[in-house]
């Protein structure tokens, strides 16, 4: 049974006379421990599907499932409470509390939940090892560099121990070498921590650390790709993403 799963969904806008199609009958499924990458030009619908899945936006049509649950039947404190409990959320701007330190962000969603911070202390200290940012957890933000912080976001998503971790464009506002650490670390949430992730990229280097790719165009899925090898893949998504980019101008 999927862990995450979208059925028929659809999301349209209306920008003055005109109607925007987002996603156009999108149906997406995610078993428990994968690793998912989605792709697609820009316009595509890539972060609109990731903000349906996580319940951040509401679709026109369609239903979203997460755990057996469905999104379209709970209200707005209900919502908020699955979302609190079941994703973890990172993204391209690593949104830290700057008067926070390193740990204090960390576990900023427990404290918000109301719960005993001594309870989850070895989960804390686990994550700061994992993210290796051990040595600075008394570290604010404008002390830590752009790829620490991301590090930082990570742990935070995992702190709670969600269903499924949902990152948009997490390496968007790093450098190369910044974006391959920020890369094998949600590899290694993955392999390790048994997680389940779902990241939207348009990096082709960054999607070979997922199980599989999922490609948007259009707000419709038009191709899916296993990972049968990071070099190979690499080719292919590139191949892939040119491809869609003519089609797309």
């Amino acid at each position: 049974m999927a862990i995450l799963e979208a059925n028929g969904l659809t999301k349209e806008y209306t920008l003055g006379e005109h109607t925007v199609h987002a996603l156009a009958g999108v149906d997406f499924a995610v078993q428990k421990g994968q690793f998912i990458a989605i792709m697609g030009p820009s316009g595509s619908g890539k972060s609109t599907l990731l903000h349906l899945l996580g319940g951040l936006d509401t679709a026109s049509d369609g239903e979203v499932t997460l755990a057996g649950q469905q999104l379209s039947v709970l209200n707005d404190n209900q919502l908020t409470l699955v979302r609190r409990r079941n994703i973890g959320f990172v993204f391209q701007f690593f949104n830290l509390l700057p008067t926070l330190t390193a740990e204090e962000n960390i576990a900023l969603p427990l404290i918000i939940d109301g719960q005993d911070m001594r309870k989850h202390r070895p989960r804390i200290e686990a994550l700061l090892e994992l993210v290796g940012l051990s040595d600075r957890r008394d570290h604010k933000p404008d002390q830590l560099s752009g790829g620490e912080q991301q590090r930082v976001a990570i742990a935070r998503a995992l702190v709670t121990e969600p269903t499924i971790v949902l990152a948009d464009e997490p390496t968007g506002n790093l450098d190369s070498k910044s974006g391959a650490a920020i890369m094998s670390l949600l590899r290694r949430s993955c392999d390790e921590l048994g997680q389940t992730i779902i990241v939207v990229s348009h990096d082709p280097k960054a999607a070979t650390y997922a199980d599989s790719v999922v490609f948007l165009r259009d707000g419709q899925i038009r191709e899916r790709v296993s990972n049968v090898g990071v070099d190979d893949m690499a080719k292919r998504l590139r191949a892939i993403m040119e491809t869609m980019e003519k089609l797309q101008a």
